[in-house]
């Protein structure tokens, strides 16, 4: 029994003498000192602390490790860690009733968009956010910008202000949000939440248009006042062009505040409710499906 314990205690020191020898070759010159309360534990039996020293520690001494002067032995190790990383590739596009991109002229139109890098916004934003719903809606919906919920999630109108116009569609024009077509002017979300400047919306606006030309909504539902800037022309504010039937390429719109405004009025939310009977009276009248 004493020439086992004693064959372990060598085992032990020499195990020790390699673990500090491998730490120098690493350039490690001293290890922490502990300087709080010890808390006692109960040792494990010699068998277990050789199973669990022993072999590492061996096998490391066993494995050649290039010394600290020889950083290059690798051909063209520094040429490689100075290279910076390859960005990594952009998911690809695919065809969805989600996303509404499931019709060929959507598709098609999501495609030309890529990664779009046509202004600013490109640089804040998560990921581009492009329009959810049925493609041949006879509803369509446009808003202003996508916000922080709705660059994570990349879907327009999420968070609270989509649960308000999921409210508005069903309790008011007895709509579900998979039956409207829903989209924004701008497809990116502008810094902190801003508004989107004139140059953005003028860049993005060609697109908003050929969105409208493939869904070919019977009545549109411009929301705010960068929507109704964009889609009518001018500089109007929404008090003064909201409740009022416009007209873009043939088709009906109506503008009306921004679920965003009324989270911050609520008083105006009767105001609101007038413009959706009076929408509502027109897409019946324009034989809008309700199913």
């Amino acid at each position: 029994m004493a020439d086992e314990l004693s064959q372990e205690l060598a085992d032990l020191t020499a195990d020790f003498k390699a673990l500090i020898l491998d730490a120098r070759s690493r350039g490690v010159d001293a290890f922490p000192v502990f300087t709080g309360e010890r808390v006692p534990l109960e040792p494990p039996a010699p068998a277990a602390v050789k199973a669990e020293v022993a072999r590492p520690v061996r096998t490391a001494r066993t494995v050649e490790r290039p010394s600290a002067a020889r950083p290059s032995a690798v051909p063209g190790a520094e040429s490689a860690k100075s290279q910076p990383e390859a960005p990594a590739p952009a998911a690809p596009i695919v065809r969805s009733a989600v996303y509404g991109t499931d019709s060929e002229a959507l598709f098609a139109l999501r495609n030309e968009l890529g990664a779009c890098e046509r202004c600013g916004l490109c640089k804040g934003r998560s990921q581009l956010v492009f329009g959810t719903g049925d493609a041949e809606a006879d509803l369509m919906i446009i808003g202003d910008a996508p916000g922080a919920q709705e660059d994570r999630k990349g879907l327009p109108f999420v968070g609270p202000i989509g649960q308000m116009l999921d409210n508005m569609l069903k309790h008011v024009l007895g709509l579900e949000r998979e039956s409207v077509y829903i989209s924004n002017v701008v497809k990116c979300r502008p810094p902190n939440n801003r508004a989107p400047e004139p140059e953005e919306t003028a860049t993005c606006r060609p697109f908003l248009m050929r969105q409208i030309d493939a869904v070919k909504p019977k009545v549109i539902l411009s929301l705010g006042s960068p929507a109704a800037q964009t889609l009518l022309g001018g500089t109007a504010s929404i008090g003064s062009l909201r409740g009022q039937w416009h007209e873009v390429n043939g088709i009906p719109v109506l503008p009306t505040f921004h679920p965003a405004y009324l989270l911050r009025k609520p008083e105006d939310k009767r105001l609101v409710f007038q413009d959706l009977k009076a929408l509502n009276i027109r897409y019946d009248e324009l034989g809008g499906q309700r199913s």
